[in-house]
């Protein structure tokens, strides 16, 4: 058990505290994400654990509270930067591969660092690859309902995230488990 800072209110959102939060997220008219798809999302406040334009927005609210937040691209995941756009030769990429705009690659440095990218255009000797986040650039409506909240223990706080059943497992978390 977790002892309390008893000079704390756990009814409203504030630094250092897990929110399980319900959300769906819509672009351009879209819906793109959703928590009715998998379990509420959680995430201590104040540790920049979700993107910062939702994040100063939920300040304040309680248990129960839901919202409609717009988040603009410079509080979300950016501006669409020109120079993480690149054009690269198509020999270095397999030939069986339909680089078709649109398509969505996983590309592993040799260092072993994985880059995600967007083919933006292709042609016989040219692939023009998008290194933005897919979301760079655009506008974010979140509805978003506190579904709970709780003090985060010393350990998610020393980590900056939270464990347990919906957060973070460790090595260690999976050893004791195995045990």
């Amino acid at each position: 058990m977790i002892p309390l800072d008893n000079t704390r209110k756990l009814n409203i959102i504030e630094d250092d505290l897990v929110v399980s939060l319900d959300y769906t997220l819509t672009v351009d008219g879209k819906l793109v994400d959703a928590s009715e798809e998998n379990e509420p999302i959680e995430f201590i406040q104040g540790r920049q654990n979700i993107i910062p334009g939702l994040e100063k927005e939920l300040y304040g609210m309680s248990i129960g509270d839901s919202k409609e937040v717009t988040v603009a691209p410079d509080d979300g995941y950016g501006t669409v930067d020109p120079q993480a756009i690149m054009d690269v030769p198509r020999h270095e990429f397999p030939a069986d591969i339909d680089l078709q705009p649109g398509l969505e690659l996983a590309l592993q440095q040799p260092d072993g660092e994985v880059l995600h990218a967007i083919v933006a255009a292709s042609g016989p000797e040219v692939v023009r690859l998008d290194f933005n986040h897919p979301l760079a650039g655009k506008e974010l409506l979140f509805r978003v309902t506190v579904v709970a909240l709780r003090e985060a223990s010393q350990e998610e706080k020393a980590h900056g995230h939270v464990h347990g059943d919906h957060g973070h497992p460790h090595e260690d978390d999976e050893e004791e488990e195995e045990a």
